[in-house]
């Protein structure tokens, strides 16, 4: 017998020779053998395929024990190389082909399992035993039944070409030398996601981003998100442990659904996960467009995957093993009935490619089969034909720091990048979409390179963005430079001359995405692209994503811009270029913002506009991506694009401030809008501008908004412009969290009337508060912090605060987990204190002591009425009343863990005061809350399974 080690190191270029050329599996088995270390394995996915498998092969032949589980590897995955290899397979790895190091006693059920392929096709390769799981798991697989002669062959040829397919992630690279960020591989570049249980609520009037910032802002603090990896998808849920069938997950433009469905197709293809299925379709609805006539499933399938067509119909013989994967629901052009009653529809027979998807999704066409669809969440899918609803939430600051390592190779770059982008409000909530990351990252390689810093002034002549416009300029400016204009420029080339090469090209670009952005428009074909002056041939790989794989005989190319939010900036740059007049900005501003057409213009952006009007919402960050961009023409910056005149430059931003001094005097707002037009005011960042308008803003109303830090940050930006007292800021139910009441914190003390109920705030907050009232410039006078956790460290801060405090006349405390300890030093406090008024602190456990201590207290001020017990106030009782009858029509808020609580508080209360209180009108209203709160608990249990 010949030795592993002996054997592999003589027949080594032989092996190279067939592996070389598609070296992916064996790498990635030979890793999870612990073959390879992980560093080890990355590093060889960065190198040629030939030097990969060269050095795998020296690792490898370091040692007997080692070599033998190469022998064992190879057998797991000969079927994705050719034929010669299989023979090879054949007649050297037989276990009495080799000497193996003794080995120690195992059980049956713990030696190797064969690969999927190898599973799949028995008598391939023999002496391995497979473990009981898997034993089990192959007795459940209906792909026993087919016909494996058949199909062995197609599915290993399906393999390969999805593995060369889904093996890479687009990314920024800059340079072919060790430095640049080039590594692509999606086992180097690809982070995971969170999802989230689908609720099915969405407001499709509203930009997708701000409504995905607004469900977040709720779902990370009140819910438990999990991680989920691509492959557990169609893992089994719930108590029944059942499998789903039908699997939908939605998310916004960026979030990384078509990305985890790459990781999903590449772990199958693989061989790693989701191995229960003999064979996975992937059919993207942007390919599905090109389809006009009626076919069938069988013809669609043959003809987007040429090498399974001879097996199609074996696979077809045990539908359960099969998993369609359908991308990009919101794409497809066709409209979709779901509600039409279901007909029988099979594989052979002729249908609407329409039809077709909605009996597939529904479950009339091929019930057995598994099918996972991806959709924004604008688009209707109803929940009922799914088992399984997922929301992506993108990533979480862990998440962020992951790849911006992954994105940088240099690690002190990418700790001084990720650094600056935790720093910057506006940097760090977009970077929650993975997209955005990429944005990011990509605009901050020009400023945190290791080039010296005289170069990286001469390359943009800007310092490293802050705004949201800023990183999409710094982002659109590098593809240029280093793509559109490669061999053109050089690093030091000025911005100015840079931009002036390609001003017709963005000038056209930027038309047809504002143009397009007002009829809602993001799917293009090479016509669309010509009719504006585009050639497709120069600018797709710059600017827009060739999308399009060809599905007939004949090559069809369509084209959408690399994400919406780009098409948007972009339309913001070609009208920030065009609109010279100051009547022409001020026109375009009430257009864009309240739907008012121009009423005579000749500039091109305000000719014959074709706007739906209930689609104002849709523009709201666009219109922040044009303040910013007017920012930067009137500061010198689009240089090469255009020129302002001198004037226009001293003029226009005071013509702006007498705009924006007129919506906030004499409109009433809705809460979007205001909070639109104070982002407008933070991207345009001009003071003079803001100066004027701050003083007009009296009130701000943001109830229910679920913000951001960085909405925090606008209104910070704005209202620290202003000298006067804020008459009320109301952002209750907000989730603004301690880091956007600290981003508002230089603004509190102005504030009249301070709503702060319901934001999961706890004692660091409290310490921010306390610190507002012992200002000597605090004007607050009522403050209501109800349904937070302050805690009773907390609250003790509170009381110190108001001891000298001379403005507070109201304080709402309900439900801020104050304990006995916390009315420690109520009374030393407050007995001190002469303008509080009122003092509610009901819903709290405050035990005997404590209200012991609130009697003394009002002994001590008989002009302070204390309301500790609910039945105290029919008025309190009212407004809780309304409080459960709101929380009962807005299923937003009772799927909020934290209001469970907060309910569950009130119920505690209620019992408490019920010991003292049984008769009157008092304890009837005390008792129709307890029943209607019990009610609304019940069947909240009950919508959510028991849980």
């Amino acid at each position: 017998m010949t030795s592993a080690q002996h054997l592999i190191r003589s027949q080594r270029d032989l092996l190279l020779s067939w592996t070389r050329d598609h070296p992916a599996p064996l790498l990635r088995w030979l890793q999870d053998e612990k073959v390879l270390s992980s560093t080890h394995y990355l590093s060889l996915l960065e190198k040629s395929s030939s030097n990969a498998v060269a050095q795998a092969l020296d690792t490898v032949c370091a040692t007997e024990e080692s070599s033998v589980k190469f022998l064992q590897v190879l057998k797991d995955v000969q079927d994705y190389y050719c034929k010669d290899l299989q023979v090879w397979v054949e007649r050297h790895c037989r276990n009495d082909s080799v000497s193996k190091p003794a080995p120690a006693p195992v059980r049956v059920e713990e030696k190797k399992s064969k690969g999927p392929i190898g599973k799949l096709f028995k008598g391939k390769t023999k002496g391995f035993t497979l473990t009981t799981d898997v034993k089990a798991k192959e007795d459940l697989k209906p792909s026993r039944s087919i016909k494996a002669v058949n199909i062995q062959a197609s599915i290993s040829a399906h393999k390969k070409t999805l593995l060369q397919r889904t093996g890479q992630l687009k990314c920024y690279a800059e340079g072919e030398q060790a430095t640049s960020n080039s590594a692509s591989h999606i086992e180097i570049r690809y982070t995971d996601l969170f999802v989230t249980e689908d609720d099915e609520i969405v407001d499709n009037n509203q930009h997708e981003y701000f409504d995905l910032a607004s469900r977040r802002a709720r779902i990370y603090v009140h819910q438990a998100c999990q991680r989920i990896k691509p492959c557990n998808l169609l893992s089994s849920q719930g108590p029944t442990g059942r499998t789903p069938k039908r699997v939908k997950m939605k998310g916004i433009a960026g979030i990384g659904k078509s990305v985890a469905v790459q990781r999903l197709l590449y772990e199958w293809a693989i061989g790693k996960n989701m191995r229960e299925f003999t064979c996975v379709f992937d059919l993207r609805f942007r390919e599905l467009n090109l389809i006009e006539e009626p076919l069938s499933l069988l013809e669609l399938l043959a003809e987007r995957f040429r090498y399974l067509k001879t097996a199609l119909p074996d696979l077809f013989s045990s539908p359960g093993s099969l998993l369609f994967i359908l991308d990009g629901l919101d794409e497809f052009k066709f409209s979709l009935d779901w509600n039409t009653p279901d007909k029988h529809i099979d594989i052979g027979m002729k249908v609407p490619i329409s039809e077709m998807m909605v009996a597939l999704i529904k479950g009339s066409l091929l019930p057995e089969a598994s099918v996972i669809i991806t959709t924004r969440p604008s688009t209707e899918a109803p929940k009922r034909f799914f088992q399984k609803c997922c929301v992506v939430l993108g990533f979480e600051e862990v998440q962020v720091k992951e790849y911006t390592t992954k994105f940088f190779k240099d690690s002190e770059i990418a700790g001084r990048v990720y650094e600056y982008i935790l720093n910057n409000d506006s940097l760090f909530v977009l970077s929650f979409i993975p997209l955005y990351c990429y944005i990011i990252c990509t605009a901050m390689a020009e400023f945190f390179s290791s080039e010296n810093k005289e170069e990286k002034d001469k390359s943009l002549e800007l310092n490293p963005p802050r705004t949201v416009s800023e990183v999409y300029f710094c982002y659109l400016f590098t593809a240029v430079k280093h793509h559109a204009l490669r061999g053109a420029t050089e690093r030091s080339t000025p911005r100015s001359e840079v931009l002036s090469l390609v001003k017709q090209e963005l000038t056209n670009l930027g038309k047809l995405a504002y143009e397009s952005l007002l009829q809602k428009k993001i799917i293009f074909k090479s016509s669309d692209l010509e009719s504006y002056g585009v050639t497709p041939a120069d600018l797709q790989s710059t600017f827009l994503c060739h999308i399009l794989q060809p599905l007939k005989e004949e090559t069809v190319e369509m084209f959408s811009f690399f994400h919406l939010t780009v098409q948007e900036h972009l339309a913001a740059l070609y009208c920030a270029v065009s609109l010279f007049s100051q009547d022409d900005i001020i026109q375009a501003l009430d257009f864009w913002c309240f739907g008012q057409h121009p009423a005579s213009s000749t500039a091109a952006p305000l000719r014959n506009p074709d706007l739906n009007m209930d689609k104002l919402e849709s523009l709201q960050m666009f219109t922040r991506f044009f303040m910013g961009m007017l920012r930067a023409r009137l500061a010198g910056q689009l240089e090469g694009l255009v020129q302002s005149p001198v004037e226009e430059v001293e003029e226009t931003p005071i013509k702006l401030g007498f705009w924006f001094q007129e919506q906030f005097k004499g409109k009433k707002l809705e809460n979007q809008t205001a909070l639109n037009l104070l982002h407008c005011l933070m991207e345009f960042h001009n003071k003079e501008t803001t100066i004027m308008v701050a003083p007009e803003i009296k009130t701000l109303y943001l109830f229910k908004m679920k913000l951001s830090v960085v909405d925090c940050a606008a209104m910070h930006y704005v209202l620290q412009f202003s000298p006067h007292k804020l008459q009320e800021l109301n952002v209750g139910y907000s989730n603004i969290g301690n880091r956007g009441l600290t981003r508002l914190g230089p603004i509190l003390h102005r504030c009249e009337s301070l709503y702060l109920r319901y934001n999961c705030l706890d004692r660091q907050a409290a310490l921010l508060e306390s610190a507002v009232l012992k200002s000597n410039e605090c004007q607050v006078k009522k403050l209501f912090m109800c349904g937070n956790n302050l805690g009773p460290e907390g609250v003790l801060e509170l009381w110190k605060a108001l001891e000298h405090n001379t403005t507070v006349e109201e304080l709402y405390l309900d439900i801020t987990g104050i304990t006995e300890r916390g009315t420690e030093n109520i009374v030393n406090c407050l007995s001190k204190n002469t303008s509080l008024k009122t003092l509610t602190i009901v819903g709290n456990d405050i035990g005997k002591e404590g209200r012991k201590r609130l009697r003394e207290l009002e002994q001590l001020r008989p002009g302070l009425r204390i309301i500790a017990n609910f039945v105290d106030d029919l008025g309190l009782l009212q407004a809780y009343l309304d409080w459960v009858e709101e929380i009962r029509a807005d299923r937003d808020q009772m799927d909020s863990v934290k209001n469970a609580d907060a309910l569950q508080s009130v119920l505690k209360g209620l019992q408490v005061a019920g010991e003292q209180v049984e008769k009157g009108e008092n304890a009837k209203k005390a008792k129709e809350l307890e029943t209607n709160i019990l009610n609304l608990l019940k069947s909240h249990t009950d919508l959510n399974g028991g849980r």
